[in-house]
């Protein structure tokens, strides 16, 4: 998990995390709990590495390839 954190970070890893991190500190000083809860999602993303945020959607990773040999045709 550690190699995760600090490693593959890019731009839009980097825009994920600060714009969640910012979207929890302005929840926080204005009392909008609940903006917590989203801003915590897109931080989240980006400090994982997770989901668009860890380049999984741009290189046609989450494409599902069928098999060949299962078509009905």
């Amino acid at each position: 998990m550690i190699e995760r954190i600090f490693t593959g970070w890019t731009w839009i890893r980097a825009a994920y995390f600060l714009i969640g991190s910012w979207v929890i500190v302005q929840s926080a000083l204005e009392g909008e709990w609940i903006g917590i809860a989203l801003g915590a999602w897109p931080a989240a993303m980006g400090l994982f590495g997770l989901a668009c945020a860890g380049g999984n959607c741009a290189n046609g990773a989450c494409e599902v390839k069928s098999d060949p040999a299962d078509t009905n045709q």
